[in-house]
């Protein structure tokens, strides 16, 4: 899994930590929500059922450099 420096710094915070590399594959590969942003950055939520959450993915424009990730709690699945 590609990912960017500062994906690595954020992910050394408590609530980021404990958010499993599966998880993030699982959502890029079976996103329930897909939005790009006005940088060209590729927003992706998906369900982790272990946990009951939804995780927000973003990716860099490539689609496949992952640039942030964390539980979403005001997502609502549409």
């Amino acid at each position: 899994m590609k990912t960017t420096q500062y994906f690595k710094y954020t992910r050394k915070r408590h609530d980021r930590s404990q958010i499993k590399d599966d998880w993030i594959e699982f959502v890029i590969k079976n996103p329930a929500k897909v939005e790009v942003q006005s940088d060209g950055r590729i927003k992706k939520w998906a369900k982790i059922t272990e946990v009951n959450r939804y995780l927000r993915v973003i990716l860099l424009e490539d689609g496949e450099t992952v640039h942030n990730t964390f539980f979403d709690r005001s997502f609502k699945e549409e």
